[in-house]
C-alpha cells in the first residue's frame, strides 16, 4: 500500500503549524517569542496552550501524557498519567493544566546521580522544553502525548543528559552572535548548531535471539565463531535489500514521519544483515531528541516483523560494528551556515575564521572529544572495520589541507586547488564535476563540505554527549577570537593574523593518511595527540582543569556535575562488563560445557564400541578428534575456574575507578581467554547438538 508522506508527516508532532491554527493569535505569538528568544509564558498562556495540547491529542486517542526525559541511563524515561480528574457523581473530565504542562515530578533516587542525590532524597523535577514540540507515542500502552523536558535535582543539579545540551546551545549561539556582528551581520539574532546522526544497526530473527542469552542479556554475541562467509565479498554493502528487511524498513519510515522524523536514506551496510538509516539535519537539541525516538521506534517496528533491532556497537566479532555518524554545523536563523566555504574558501575570511577556531577546539580538547564519544560498547568497536581509530584527528581534504598550508607559510596570495573533471571514457555517461577533496573513511573527524563528520559516536549511544561536547569547545575557541578581534583597532589585519596563529598553532591535529596504520600511531604520538583506547582512559578527561574551566566557564556543567557524570561512567562500565561476565559463565557452565562432555562422551563411548567389535578398524581420525576437543574443553573449563574466583576479587574493590580499571585489565582478558576454546569448540562439535544458533545462522538467516 502506497504512503503519501506529504499528508502523513508530522501527524502525530504538535508543530509550529497545529499550535498556529489552535491558538488564539495573542497566545501563539507569546510562545514563539518565548521559543525564539527564552524568557518564560505566563500561567494563562500555559492553561491555554495546554488545553489545546490536550484536546488534539485526545482526538488521536490519547488517554494520558508523560514528560518525556532523559536521565542519564543513556535511554529515555517516561510516567504516564492519565487527562482524567477526580471523579463526582460517577463522572470525570479530562484536563492538562498549564502548571502540569510546565512542571512534573519524578523520583530522582531511582536514576543514576553520580553521588549528586542520596538515595533517601528522592524529589526530581522535570521542566517543559519549549524548543522540541510535542509528540503523541502510538504503543500497546495506548496513545500518549509526550512532553519533552529536562529533568534537574531538587537543589539543581541537572540529572539528564538534555539540561547541559541546551545550555552548551545557548553558549554557541551567544559566542557565534559576538563573531557574526564583527563581520558586519545584525540580521541574525540567533546562532545554532544542526545535527544530522545516521544510525546503523543490525537485524537478527527473534527466535534466534531469544535462543542466545548473551544477546538477551548483553546485546551483542560474547561467544560465537566466525561463519565461513563474513564481509569478505563485500556484496552486502548497497546491496538489494531482503523483503523481510524492506517490509521493516518500509513501517520504520511510516512510523518516523509520523513523528516528524525526515528519515530519508535507507540501505544495507557492510557486515552481513547490517543497515543505516539517516535523516535530514536539524537542529541539535531536537536532532537528540528524533535519536532516542528512532532507536525506540526501531525496536518497536522490530518486533512487528518477528526481528530484533541490535544496537550495540559490536554484535558480532570479526564484522563491521555499528556507529552513529554525528553530522555537525553551525547555522543561523536567516539561513547562513557558518561551516559553508563558498566557492572561494581561500578568500573567505569569516569561514577561515571559524575554521581556525575549530582546529583549535579540537586539538586543545581532543581527550574531551574522545570522551565524549566513550560508551562501553565502542570499545569493541574503535580501531578496525570502518570506525575510526581512538586518536582525534580533523580530516579536511587536499583543498582546504593546501589552504591552511599556505596561510601558516605566510604565503603572498592563498591559491585554490582546482576541481577539476571527471571523464569516466564513456561516451554516453556526461564528464563529471569531480571534488577537489577526496574521503577520508579513517578519520573520526572530517570536513565534508559544509559539515564536520564526527564519526567515533556510538551506534547505541546517546548523541546528546558528543553534542554537548562539540558545542561548548567550539564556543569557547569563537570567544577567546572574539576577546581578541573586539579589541583590535585593524580588524582585517587582526583576524588575518589570528587565523594564522590558530592554523599555525593547531595543525598538528590535521591527518589526511590512513588512520588505521601503525605509522599513524607513532606519528600522533610524535605529535603529542592522546590515544585513549578505551572509556576508562577517556573518563578521567571530565575532570581536568582544563575541562572544569571550559564547562563552569558557560554554565554547561558544574565541576559536581562533572564529577558526578565521571563517577557514572565508571560505574556503568563495571555493571555492563560484570554482566557480561556473568552471562559468559551461565553460558559456559549452562550450555557449552555440557554439550561439550555429552558429546566427548559419546565419541568415546563410539570409539570403545567399533573397538570392541571391530579391532582392526582404523579409529585414528575419531580418536584425535576426541583428543582435541578433550583438550579444548579442558582450556574452556579451567577459564571458565579463573574467571568466577577473579570476578569475586575484583569486585571487593572499594573505588570505583579502581574497580573499572580492574575490569578492563583483569576481567576482559580473563572473559577472552574463555571464549577463545569455546569458539573452537563450535567448530569440532557436530552443529546438530550445539546448544546455539551459529554466527551464520544469526547474520544469514534474515
Amino acid at each position: 500500500m502506497s504512503v503519501n508522506v506529504t499528508e502523513i508527516f508530522g501527524s502525530n508532532v504538535f508543530s509550529t503549524a497545529v499550535m498556529r491554527e489552535r491558538l488564539p493569535k495573542g497566545v501563539f505569538r507569546e510562545v514563539m517569542d518565548v521559543m525564539k528568544h527564552g524568557g518564560n509564558i505566563s500561567m494563562a498562556t500555559a492553561d491555554i496552550v495546554a488545553n489545546a495540547m490536550k484536546d488534539w491529542a485526545v482526538e488521536k486517542g490519547a488517554t494520558h501524557y508523560t514528560h518525556w526525559f532523559q536521565p542519564l541511563t543513556g535511554i529515555t524515561a517516561e510516567k504516564h498519567d492519565a487527562f482524567i480528574t477526580r471523579p463526582e457523581d460517577g463522572k470525570t473530565i479530562l484536563q492538562l493544566t498549564g502548571k502540569q504542562l510546565i512542571m512534573g515530578e519524578s523520583d530522582a533516587s531511582s536514576f543514576p546521580s553520580g553521588g549528586l542525590r542520596s538515595t533517601h532524597y528522592a524529589r526530581g523535577y522535570t521542566a517543559w522544553d519549549m524548543t522540541s514540540p510535542a509528540f503523541v507515542k502510538e504503543m500497546t500502552a495506548g496513545t500518549i502525548l509526550c512532553i519533552p523536558t529536562i529533568f534537574v535535582s531538587y537543589t539543581g543539579e541537572a540529572l539528564d543528559k538534555k539540561t547541559p545540551l541546551l545550555r552548551s546551545m545557548e553558549a554557541i549561539n551567544t559566542q557565534g552572535l559576538r563573531i557574526l556582528r564583527l563581520f558586519g551581520n545584525t540580521e541574525a539574532q540567533k546562532v545554532f548548531p544542526s545535527v544530522g546522526p545516521e544510525q546503523e544497526y543490525f537485524l537478527v530473527d527473534r527466535e534466534k535471539y531469544l535462543k542466545r542469552r548473551d544477546l538477551i542479556y548483553t546485546g551483542r554475541t560474547l561467544f560465537g565463531a566466525p561463519a565461513p562467509k563474513g564481509q569478505e565479498l563485500e556484496d552486502q554493502y548497497f546491496g538489494v535489500i531482503r523483503d523481510r528487511v524492506g517490509s521493516f524498513m518500509s513501517d520504520l519510515n511510516e512510523e518516523l514521519w509520523k513523528l516528524g522524523i525526515p528519515a530519508t536514506t535507507q540501505h544495507n551496510e557492510v557486515a552481513p544483515a547490517q543497515h543505516e538509516m539517516a535523516p535530514i539535519y536539524t537542529m541539535c537539541n531536537l536532532a537528540v531528541d528524533q535519536n532516542q525516538l528512532t532507536m525506540e521506534t526501531m525496536k518497536r517496528v522490530a518486533t512487528r516483523h518477528g526481528l530484533v533491532c541490535l544496537l550495540h556497537e559490536k554484535p558480532y566479532a570479526g564484522v563491521n560494528g555499528s556507529g552513529k555518524h554525528n553530522n555537525w554545523s553551525i547555522g543561523t536563523d536567516t539561513g547562513e551556515n557558518l561551516l559553508d566555504p563558498g566557492d572561494t574558501p581561500n578568500e573567505n575570511l569569516q569561514f577561515l575564521l571559524v575554521l581556525s577556531c575549530i582546529m583549535k577546539a579540537v586539538d586543545t580538547h581532543a581527550d574531551l572529544l574522545r570522551q565524549s564519544a566513550s560508551c562501553v560498547g565502542n570499545d569493541q568497536r574503535l580501531g578496525g572495520q570502518e570506525a575510526p581509530p581512538a586518536i582525534i584527528s580533523i580530516f579536511l581534504g587536499d583543498q582546504l589541507e593546501s589552504v591552511v598550508d599556505q596561510i601558516i607559510s605566510n604565503a603572498e596570495s592563498v591559491k585554490l586547488l582546482a576541481s577539476g573533471k571527471l571523464d569516466s571514457g564513456v561516451s554516453t555517461v556526461p564528464v563529471l564535476n569531480k571534488d577537489a577533496t577526496d574521503r577520508n573513511r579513517t578519520t573520526p573527524f572530517a570536513f565534508t563540505g559544509n559539515k564536520f563528520e564526527f564519526r567515533m559516536v556510538g551506534s547505541s549511544d546517546s548523541i546528546a554527549d558528543a553534542n554537548t561536547t562539540l558545542n561548548a569547545i567550539v564556543a569557547e575557541a569563537l570567544c577567546e577570537a572574539a576577546d581578541q578581534l573586539e579589541r583590535a583597532d585593524d580588524f582585517n589585519a587582526a583576524c588575518t593574523k589570528l587565523i594564522h596563529d590558530n592554523m599555525a598553532q593547531h595543525q598538528r591535529i590535521i591527518f589526511n593518511g590512513d588512520g588505521y596504520s601503525d605509522e599513524w600511531v607513532a606519528e600522533a604520538a610524535r605529535r603529542g595527540l592522546p590515544n585513549l583506547a578505551s572509556l576508562v582512559d577517556a573518563v578521567p578527561a571530565l575532570t581536568t582543569e582544563k575541562a572544569v574551566n571550559l564547562f563552569t566557564k558557560f554554565g554547561i556543567y558544574t565541576q559536581s556535575e562533572l564529577e558526578a557524570r565521571a563517577d557514572i561512567m565508571y560505574e556503568t562500565y563495571v555493571k555492563t562488563i560484570k554482566i557480561e561476565a556473568n552471562t559468559m559463565i551461565h553460558m559456559a557452565a549452562k550450555h557449552y560445557i555440557p554439550t561439550v562432555i555429552g558429546y566427548t562422551t559419546r565419541l568415546a563411548q563410539s570409539i570403545t564400541a567399533v573397538a570392541s567389535a571391530c579391532p582392526e578398524a582404523e579409529l585414528s581420525v575419531q580418536r584425535g578428534l576426541l583428543k582435541d576437543v578433550s583438550a579444548r574443553l579442558a582450556e574452556a573449563s579451567a577459564a571458565l575456574e579463573q574467571l568466577k574466583p577473579l570476578m569475586d576479587r575484583v569486585d571487593a574493590i572499594q573505588d570505583v575507578k579502581e574497580m573499572a580499571i580492574a575490569y578492563r585489565t583483569a576481567v576482559v582478558p580473563a572473559m577472552d581467554a574463555l571464549r577463545y576454546p569455546i569458539d573452537q569448540l563450535e567448530l569440532m562439535v557436530d552443529k546438530s547438538i550445539w546448544p546455539v544458533p551459529t554466527y551464520g545462522d544469526l547474520m544469514f538467516e534474515v
